[in-house]
C-alpha cells in the first residue's frame, strides 16, 4: 500500500469526514490520519494486519464508528475512552482477551462487537455504559455469564457459540434486555435461570444447540410467561 494511495484517501476524508481502507494488508494504524483529528468520524479500517492501535487514538474526538474487524488486535490501550462521542465500535474477528478500563468510559457508545476473539471470560466495567443497545461477545470462549451482568443497559446480548455452563440468576435484573441469545454452548435445561422466564424483560431466549431439546422448555416454571412476552414482541413487529 503506497504512501501515494494513502494520500489520496485522506484528501478524501478531509472532505467527508470518513476515512474506508479495507483489505490492503496494512501493518499498523496510518500515522498520517493524525492529520485529521479535528474532522474524522467515520474509520474503517479491516481485514488489514493491524496488530496494535496506538494511544493516538485518543486523539480522535469527532471519532462516531470506529470499526477494526479482521485485524491482529491482541489488546486495546486506555485512551480510546477519551472517544466520547464513539457511537459504534467494531472489533469482530481479533485476538482480543481483555478489554482496558477506559472502554467504561465511551458514554455515547451503543454497539460493542467483539464476537470471534478470545475472550474467557464476560468483560467486566461495561455497566457505565448507559446507552450501549447491543453487546456481541459470539464466538468466543466465555465459560460463564456473571452476576455482574445486572449493571448492563444492553438490549441484546449475543453469547453464541462460547462454552458457557452457567448463567447467572442475576442476568434477569437488566432492566432493558430483550434479546439474549446462548445458542451452541455448554448449557444443560437446570443451568437457564428460572427468573430469565418468570420475571425478566427477556422476550427472545435463544437457546438452540446446548446440552437439551429445546421443546422441554416448555415444562420450566415461568415458561408460560416468557411466551406471553415472546408473543406480545412478535405481533408489534408483525
Amino acid at each position: 500500500m503506497g504512501n501515494s494511495a494513502i494520500k489520496a484517501h485522506l484528501e478524501n476524508s478531509q472532505k467527508t469526514g470518513i476515512f474506508q481502507l479495507t483489505g490492503k494488508g496494512l501493518p499498523e494504524f496510518p500515522e498520517e490520519l493524525q492529520r485529521l483529528t479535528g474532522n474524522l468520524r467515520t474509520v474503517d479500517l479491516s481485514s488489514n494486519k493491524i496488530e496494535v492501535l496506538p494511544p493516538a487514538i485518543g486523539n480522535f474526538l469527532q471519532m462516531k464508528s470506529l470499526t477494526l474487524n479482521c485485524n491482529k488486535l491482541t489488546s486495546l490501550p486506555d485512551e480510546i475512552g477519551k472517544l466520547k462521542k464513539l457511537e459504534t465500535l467494531l472489533l469482530n474477528g481479533n485476538q482480543l482477551t481483555q478489554l482496558p478500563s477506559g472502554v467504561g468510559q465511551l458514554k455515547a457508545l451503543r454497539t460493542l462487537s467483539l464476537s470471534g476473539n478470545k475472550f474467557r471470560e464476560f468483560p467486566g466495567g461495561l455497566g457505565s455504559l448507559r446507552h450501549l443497545d447491543v453487546l456481541d461477545l459470539s464466538k468466543n470462549h466465555i465459560q460463564a455469564v456473571p452476576a455482574e451482568v445486572a449493571a448492563l443497559q444492553a438490549i441484546e446480548i449475543n453469547l453464541n457459540q462460547n462454552q458457557i455452563s452457567v448463567v447467572s440468576a442475576e442476568v434477569s435484573t437488566c432492566q432493558r434486555l430483550k434479546v439474549l441469545r446462548l445458542e451452541e454452548n455448554c448449557l444443560e435445561l437446570a443451568s437457564i435461570p428460572v427468573s430469565i422466564l418468570t420475571s425478566s424483560q427477556v422476550s427472545l431466549l435463544s437457546v438452540e444447540g446446548n446440552l437439551f431439546e429445546v421443546k422441554n422448555m416448555r415444562d420450566l416454571e415461568g415458561y408460560e410467561k416468557y411466551m406471553e412476552r415472546f408473543t406480545a414482541t412478535k405481533k408489534k413487529f408483525a
